[in-house]
């Protein structure tokens, strides 16, 4: 953990305002949307943080018991999903063979945790917005060189950063840098 080293940010200009960089995925190609939406979390990964801080803070503001309870519970669920899939080899195998449905199984868990506590509304829109925006702009935005070239530092282990701990930890560590 002690080699982790945070991203840069990156311009407002290529994070969001260049519009000639962003294109929709073709669907058809689902491996190659995968690897779009995991080298721009890579790539942009100070930048998501910021922009769901900045939500976190806004919601929080307003409806802070709720929000922490929602994140509370997010981050046990994910927790569990992962010492499950470090302990358990179905689990493992179902993180790896079916990574979206692994994050969805989790959001699941989580809302139907949030549905018997009550919060479901703020944890719908305090937590599940940011990551529905984050990747929907990971999908949109297409990758440029210093981008492939970061990605690619990252995945041979030249610098681990905290996204790339996440993604490993969500099994997506193969995809990364591809």
């Amino acid at each position: 953990m002690a080699d982790v080293q945070p991203p840069p940010f990156r311009t407002l200009d290529d994070f969001l305002l260049g519009s000639d960089r962003f294109a929709v995925p073709d669907l058809r190609d689902l491996e190659q949307w995968n690897h779009r939406i995991i080298n721009n979390l890579l790539y942009y990964q100070s930048n998501y943080l910021l922009s769901a801080l900045l939500f976190f803070l806004i919601v929080g503001y307003f409806q802070p018991l709720p929000l922490l309870l929602g994140g509370l519970v997010v981050t046990l669920v994910f927790l569990g999903f992962v010492w499950a899939a470090e302990n358990q080899a179905v689990v493992r195998r179902f993180r790896r063979n079916h990574p979206s449905l692994a994050v969805l199984a989790i959001m699941g868990a989580s809302y139907l945790l949030l549905s018997a506590l009550g919060g479901v509304a703020v944890f719908l829109f305090g937590i599940t917005c940011p990551i529905l925006l984050i990747l929907v702009h990971a999908s949109l935005r297409l990758r440029n060189l210093k981008n492939k070239l970061e990605n690619k530092i990252e995945s041979i282990g030249l610098k681990r950063t905290p996204m790339g701990l996440l993604l490993e930890a969500l099994g997506q560590e193969q995809e990364a840098g591809s």
